[in-house]
């Protein structure tokens, strides 16, 4: 890596810490969860949990013609309930981020499946150093991972259509909002006729950035002070490639329903 970049990537560590407090054990967590619950009042055992949250608050909208998008993979088991209890159809929209060079956590940009375009954070990008070669480099990456995870999790299943319905997109959190920002063009370039974003938690400026590529933003727990989005979870568990294909796998293509649903344990 130039030297450039090497001093950007740790300026960018300084500002931007990775803090997962999902990986804290019990006795570490204490003093946050205490902290959170006098600021917020709310924490979810878990996806599913979350999901059945989010589906009470979406029925009462009486949505037209509703389709489920999920963020993979987080987002799916909480699609997943929503989906069940909304009656609509579940389908996929993969997006993968392109990490800041040095710093792959930091999101310097964010690409959704059949399109060329990045949504890239431009401060970001000033600020690492990254050239014009190496987000070339790691959006083919990322677009080659894209090919694989459709392959894996939807095979040759018949995808849904947006145009001119109701695309709820869901995912089981938002930090900075750069997937989201890709999910929500790639739906509007699609033809959906409204967009609603919908998450159990998110941070209150992360949220204002999305006021102008959804119609409506549902959310659960606009949250003031943010930590990551595991801390709002008693279960944060990482899910499987494998997770998510059973869970897509109650759901029918083309608005075929779900018998039941299961945790997602």
């Amino acid at each position: 890596m130039p030297c450039h970049q090497r001093e950007n990537a740790e300026w960018i560590r300084a500002r931007f810490p990775v803090i997962d407090l999902s990986k804290i054990n019990p006795p570490g967590l204490s003093r946050w969860h205490h902290f959170y619950m006098a600021d917020h009042y709310l924490r979810f055992a878990d996806r599913t949990d979350a999901g059945r949250q989010l589906g009470e608050k979406l029925a009462g909208m009486k949505l037209v013609d509703p389709v489920i998008y999920a963020l993979p993979r987080g987002g799916v088991p909480v699609a997943a309930q929503v989906a069940h209890m909304l009656h609509a159809p579940l389908d996929l929209i993969l997006v993968r981020k392109i990490g800041a060079p040095g710093n792959p956590e930091v999101a310097l940009g964010a690409i959704a499946e059949g399109s060329n375009r990045i949504e890239m954070n431009e401060h970001i990008r000033q600020i690492s150093g990254a050239t014009d070669t190496f987000i070339r480099r790691a959006q083919a990456q990322q677009l080659a991972e894209l090919d694989r995870r459709k392959e894996r999790y939807l095979g040759d299943r018949p995808r849904e259509n947006p145009a001119d319905r109701t695309a709820i997109v869901i995912d089981d959190g938002l930090a900075t909002g750069a997937t989201m920002k890709a999910a929500l063009r790639a739906l509007k370039d699609q033809g959906a006729r409204r967009i609603v974003v919908a998450l159990p938690v998110a941070p209150e400026s992360a949220l204002a950035a999305l006021t102008g590529l959804a119609d409506d933003i549902v959310c659960l727990l606009r949250a003031r002070l943010f930590r990551g989005v595991g801390a709002f979870y008693r279960d944060f568990r990482q899910l499987t490639d494998e997770d998510v294909i059973r869970l897509m796998a109650q759901f029918p293509a083309n608005g075929g329903k779900a018998a039941r649903i299961i945790s997602q344990r």
